[in-house]
């Protein structure tokens, strides 16, 4: 059975407590985690602290944590302290991000995506064993430090995410769990063999793997509008978040309607970027309308062989409310 966990709004919210009430609420519906996104708004490791410090069973993790803004050792410092805030509830996701946000938020210059994310899962994993530190990368030579802390008793499970071929083989090859998002059904089984090549590079069994697909959904009596949240949430997405999202798309066979979306976002026209959202591109990609369309929609994607767990999101327009009526509506045995 595919697993069900929460992918909090990525969109900004009313407060740090919003964010805990809705991960909390996710605990009592069944969901296995809360995934927390971290963007240009609040810090996710300050939001992790407080949703493990309100909740008892429910996991938590960063998707994503980027491989530039903290250090790889201050990231592996700060999963050691969130896996003992949590009591060992920590699965961490890494990734590159984009240039969009990596050069213009961070001033980083977005160097050797894919090296620097095998770095970082590296030397993650040796600073929450406790070993010392002797690592000599192609980015990064380190030596001679260790936890001043004792390590965590649970190992962390670490999670790459990726959209292309390569990081997705890199995924398979080397992190306990891949994280996509953007994907369509026959998209996602095309990159899954991308997933396997990695798998059988790195001699590893395809259980080593988890494989997590972020989903945008809304599920509302009003079915129109939850459409239309979820179709602008997409524009969003394929028009202001830099190239990454529209390659995607463009290798899933809507290069056109992907091309078209982003000129018409990047001339200032949402309302025509939103219009040029077919029926068949929103449904393809996420999850979207009455509670019973909702429903069935969600079950094309849990029937994707080799997806194992399905991580519910919300469009960036969503109020409280409709987030909560999803989450109900999507959770686990519903």
């Amino acid at each position: 059975m595919t697993r069900k966990t929460l992918h909090l709004p990525v969109a900004a919210q009313p407060s740090i407590q919003s964010l805990v009430d809705i991960a909390k609420r996710g605990e009592e519906r069944g969901y296995e985690r809360a995934w927390v996104p971290e963007t240009w708004g609040r810090d996710v490791v300050t939001v992790l602290t407080r949703i493990a410090t309100e909740t008892d069973e429910i996991g938590i993790g960063p998707s994503i944590a980027n491989v530039y803004s903290r250090s790889p050792a201050l990231l592996g410092q700060t999963a050691a302290t969130l896996q003992e805030v949590s009591d060992g509830r920590l699965r961490l996701g890494i990734g590159p991000s984009g240039p969009a946000v990596i050069e213009g938020w961070h001033g980083a210059d977005f160097d050797r995506p894919l090296r620097r994310t095998r770095e970082y899962l590296e030397i993650v994993r040796a600073v929450t064993s406790g070993e010392t530190l002797y690592y000599d990368g192609d980015i990064f030579s380190l030596a001679g430090f260790r936890l001043r802390c004792d390590p965590p008793e649970t190992s962390i499970p670490v999670d790459v995410a990726g959209m292309g071929p390569k990081s997705v083989e890199l995924a398979g090859r080397f992190a306990d769990g891949w994280h996509a998002i953007v994907f369509t059904p026959e998209g996602m089984r095309e990159r899954l063999e991308d997933l396997e090549r990695g798998i059988d590079l790195g001699d590893r069994e395809r259980d080593d793997v988890r494989v997590t697909l972020s989903l945008t959904t809304c599920a509302l009596e009003d079915g129109e509008r939850a459409r239309d949240l979820a179709r602008q949430h997409l524009a969003f997405y394929v028009g202001a978040m830099g190239t990454y999202y529209r390659e995607s798309l463009a290798r899933q066979g809507y290069e056109e309607e992907a091309n078209d979306i982003a000129a018409a976002w990047s001339s200032g026209d949402h309302e025509r970027a939103c219009s040029l959202i077919p029926e068949d591109l929103l449904d393809d990609l996420g999850v979207a309308g009455t509670p019973d369309r909702a429903r069935a929609e969600l079950e094309k994607f849990e029937a994707i062989d080799g997806v194992d767990s399905l991580a519910i999101g919300f469009p960036r327009g969503a109020t409280t409310e409709e987030i909560e009526a999803t989450i109900d509506v999507l959770a686990p045995g519903r």
